[in-house]
Formats: structure tokens, C-alpha cells, sequence
């Protein structure tokens, strides 16, 4: 597993197919595959890094899936709990895509307004929409009634 240069070091193996979302702050990355949807029982190969120097970030986790590629919602909302994530999707062991997710300036329908009041949660065809006050510390506001909502907010929301 380690090689005498590099003893500190750790090697975790390349995927085939799927996904690797790198930069995640750590301690989020159990967050991430609640966001997936992932239990363990599925049948993915999963490495989970956790608590990694970056030279980025200071400390960050790292999570690797094989046999899955994440869709554009699942990435809009790792971007609200990990703005600083990569995402790379692997094809034959090959990144064909890398994509660096940033908070978007309006997030529809991903969480809701905590407002009772608000219309989002009393006319079912009013969607949810938040416009990005601040990213560090995350911040957004509900278009319709002005409630903020904190990043504490959106992950007790999100898990």
C-alpha cells in the first residue's frame, strides 16, 4: 500500500467509470453521499478520504464512486454545503469532464423557504427561489417573502 518515499502519503486507486468530488471541506463528505443518496448497500466501490491536507483549503475530504456519474441537480446541491468542490467525471480511467461547481446566483425548487407564510409553502405551483446573499458564509435570501436562510439552514434541509 505505501512506498518507502512517500510514507506519509496516501494511495487510494484509480476508478474506471464514475465520479470524484474533490475539495469537499472537511468533514462533509458523509454529507455528499447523503445528497446522492448513497446508503453503502447499493453495490458502488466507494473511497471516502477524510480530513486530507490541501494545499487549497487547509483539511478536505475527497469521495470517489465507481459506476456513477452525478446529474446537475445532485451538483447544485453539494455546491450549497461544498462550494470549494471539484467534480471530475472518469471514463475508462480517464477525467472527460471537470467541472469546478460555484454556489449559482439563483437556486430554484433545491430547498425550501422555512417561512410557513411564504407562497413556495402554501400554492403548490409556486416554486422555491433563492437569490445567493454571500457564498463564505452561505447566505440566501427567498425571493418571494425575503426570509435568509444560513448554510446551517440548507444542510439540516438537504439531510
Amino acid at each position: 500500500m505505501m512506498n518507502s518515499s512517500k510514507q506519509n502519503e496516501l494511495i487510494v486507486s484509480k476508478i474506471k467509470d464514475g465520479t470524484v468530488i474533490d475539495h469537499i471541506p472537511a468533514g462533509r463528505a458523509l454529507s455528499v453521499l447523503r445528497i446522492l443518496g448513497i446508503k453503502g448497500d447499493e453495490g458502488y466501490r466507494i473511497a471516502l478520504v477524510m480530513n486530507v491536507e490541501s494545499k487549497k483549503i487547509g483539511r478536505k475530504d475527497i469521495v470517489k464512486i465507481e459506476g456513477r456519474e452525478i446529474d446537475e441537480k445532485e451538483a447544485s446541491l453539494i455546491t450549497l454545503i461544498a462550494p470549494s468542490a471539484t467534480i471530475n467525471i472518469i471514463r475508462n480511467y480517464e477525467v472527460v469532464e471537470k467541472r469546478k461547481i460555484e454556489v449559482p446566483k439563483l437556486i430554484r425548487g433545491l430547498i425550501k423557504c422555512p417561512n410557513p407564510q411564504c407562497i413556495t409553502n402554501n400554492d403548490i405551483e409556486a416554486l422555491s427561489k433563492f437569490v445567493t446573499i454571500s457564498v463564505k458564509p452561505l447566505k440566501l435570501k427567498c425571493v418571494y417573502c425575503e426570509t435568509y436562510i444560513t448554510e446551517d439552514d440548507v444542510i439540516r434541509q438537504i439531510l
